[in-house]
Order: structure tokens, then C-alpha cells, then sequence
């Protein structure tokens, strides 16, 4: 956890909404000078700010709308920090909540120097890393799909679906092979559903192609050094990354990507793990993707996963495949290396 520790005459907290902000400034010595409600628009925040612009940090809480007030200090050359969600709950907890005591203990938090900093991503990458999570997300929808067509089948008796329903010539004919017409029509507009989503979800992965270029293309082929690890993959790795050097040690970043457990202990007794949503959960999912993908026709990596599940279990394997996978990809961006599988396997 990383805090706020800079002096500034002037702190702004600002409990952020979609159409309007509370504002509350405070001075150095902790007096407020301002505390208001105003509507959710830059012209509006300017006006109200504009007597404290000499010496002045605005902070908020990450939350889905903080774009455009990070956009607007950035454009008007005032500092700007945003706030980690999750610790900022545990630290500023209250009994009563409302927008105006928000607002109050955040600028509190940025004047004490506890004000817990989450990451501001470049304004000319956040549309194209929305857009890979937007994908992520319907290519979880069309998984659904897929598996109500596979487990319709079981819940009929059927015989198993022996072709790849991925493919849409592998389609034809698998509604049909139901015999009551209500089980047809439903598993059809599973089935047209699939179709919609290829086709737009090929326009998508189309229109990132297209923005690789802005990312470092070093990088990109450092990743995809590693066997299964794709052109979209190895792109939704960085852009959620983005930068290695904000990461100061491999245990930072297997933290924020979710792939090792904080243990809770206290006078020597182990309370079990926390913190299970504290991270990135795309970086999660990718990793265990590529831990998935980098069996898929690699027998070296299939004995090493052999070997792990008789000492632990085949899914408490995947995952610690998947921890290896995220320390690997660290130091080779690091160090600007490729992958070297030999060294993964026996390190």
C-alpha cells in the first residue's frame, strides 16, 4: 500500500458522482475552506476551485467516472491523485456516511499523508484497455452459450457433441439433433447468438489490432515468446500492466494480479487469507489462461503439471503454474529477455 505524502497548501477531496461532486478543501494548518455541492462538469469545478489554483491537489476515490476529473487536471496542469477504493473503506470507516462527510475525511486522509494511492492509467490507452475488458467480457457471454448447447445435450441424453462448436461449420444440423421443436428454437438462438457474437467480437479484436502499434512492441513479442500466449492475450497482459518499472518488486506484481494469498497472522496464529479482491482481476484471468494455454501441446509443461498435482492437487497446480507464469513474465520485461522454457520448468 502506497500513500500520499506530499505537502500542498491546499488539499481538494471530492466524493464523485455521475452528475454531481462534493467538494471539500482544506488549508494546510487543516481548516476548511470550502465544503459544497456542485454539479458533475468541468466549468463548474474550475469556478469553484479557482481561488486555491497557486498550491493546490485534488484527490478521488477510484470509481467509475474519475476519467474526465483526471483528464481536467492534467489539462489544467493541477495535480491529481486517485484513490485505492478498497483500503480507502478500511481506513476512513464510519458509523454515519453521507456524500459531505466523504468528501470531508478524504481531503483528511490527503492532509495526513494517508491517503492510499491507486494507479491513474494514461488518458490515450483507457479506450483501448475498456475495450479489451469489454471483450473479455463477451467472450464470457459466448462461453455461456456454448455450455447450455453442451449441457442441453447431457440434460437430454443425447450423445456428446463430439465436433468443436467453436467453429461455425461445426453448427450445422446440432439444433435439429433435439426432437422436441420447443428445445430446437432455444438451442438455435443459442446458436444465432454465437454467430452475433463472432462477428462482432472479430470487428473487435480487429479494431485492437489496429492499436497494438501505440503499446511497446518489444514487449509484445517478449510475451509472446511464451508458448500459447497469442497477439491478444500477450496485448490484454500489457494493458493492464502497461508500465513493469511501477511495480517495484516481483511480489508487488504478483499481488495486484491477484496470484498469491495474504496470509493474516497475529501473536503467531494464522487467521487464513484476505484481501482475495484487492488487484487486478483481468491480469488474474489472463494468467490463468496462459497457464492453460501453455500446456496445450507441450509435453515438458504437461510432466512438470503432473509432477506439481501429485504433490498438491491438478487445480492448486494451475495455479502455482500460473504464479510462475506471472514472475516469469516480470523479470523478462524487466530484463527485456525472452522466455526461456528450460529455466521455467526446473527454476
Amino acid at each position: 500500500m502506497r500513500f500520499y505524502t506530499k505537502s500542498h497548501h491546499y488539499f481538494c477531496g471530492i466524493d464523485l458522482h455521475a452528475r454531481c461532486l462534493y467538494v471539500c478543501i482544506l488549508d494546510a494548518a487543516g481548516e476548511t475552506c470550502l465544503h459544497k455541492k456542485i454539479s458533475a462538469s468541468p466549468q463548474a469545478l474550475m469556478k469553484l476551485i479557482s481561488p486555491y489554483l497557486d498550491d493546490l491537489v485534488i484527490g478521488v476515490e477510484c470509481m467509475f467516472s474519475w476519467y474526465w476529473v483526471a483528464d481536467f487536471c492534467e489539462d489544467n496542469d493541477i495535480p491529481f491523485i486517485l484513490g485505492h477504493a478498497l483500503y480507502m473503506r478500511a481506513i476512513h470507516g464510519g458509523k454515519a456516511k453521507n456524500d459531505k462527510i466523504d468528501s470531508l475525511k478524504i481531503a483528511l486522509l490527503m492532509r495526513g499523508g494517508m491517503f492510499p494511492l491507486a494507479y491513474v492509467y494514461p488518458r490515450e490507452l483507457r479506450g483501448t484497455r475498456d475495450l479489451m475488458r469489454r471483450r473479455i467480457h463477451m467472450m464470457r457471454k459466448r462461453a455461456e452459450l456454448l455450455g447450455h448447447v453442451h449441457n442441453t445435450t447431457s440434460q437430454y441424453n443425447l450423445p456428446p457433441i463430439s465436433k468443436n462448436l467453436r467453429y461455425a461449420f461445426n453448427r450445422e444440423g446440432v439444433a435439429e439433433s433435439f426432437t422436441d421443436p420447443s428445445v430446437q428454437k432455444s438451442i438455435a438462438f443459442d446458436l444465432a447468438l454465437i454467430d452475433f457474437y463472432d462477428q462482432q467480437l472479430s470487428k473487435i479484436e480487429w479494431h485492437i489490432k489496429q492499436k497494438a502499434t501505440a503499446f511497446d512492441q518489444h514487449a509484445l513479442l517478449l510475451l509472446r515468446s511464451i508458448p500459447g500466449i497469442g497477439l491478444i492475450l500477450s496485448l490484454t497482459i500489457l494493458c493492464e500492466i502497461y508500465a513493469i518499472d511501477r511495480f517495484p518488486t516481483v511480489q508487488d506484481f504478483a499481488s495486484y494480479a491477484r496470484l498469491v494469498k495474504c496470509k493474516h497472522e497475529s501473536a503467531g496464529k494464522s487467521y487464513g487469507s484476505g484481501g482475495s479482491k484487492i488487484g487486478n482481476a483481468y491480469l488474474k484471468w489472463a494468467f490463468s489462461e496462459a497457464a492453460v494455454l501453455f500446456l496445450r501441446g507441450n509435453p515438458q509443461a504437461q510432466a512438470w503439471l503432473e509432477k506439481k498435482a501429485n504433490q498438491h492437487n491438478k487445480a492448486k497446480a494451475l495455479t502455482i503454474l500460473a504464479h510462475k507464469l506471472g514472475r516469469a513474465v516480470y523479470f523478462m520485461l524487466q530484463r527485456k529477455v525472452t522466455f526461456n522454457q528450460e529455466q521455467f520448468l526446473t527454476g
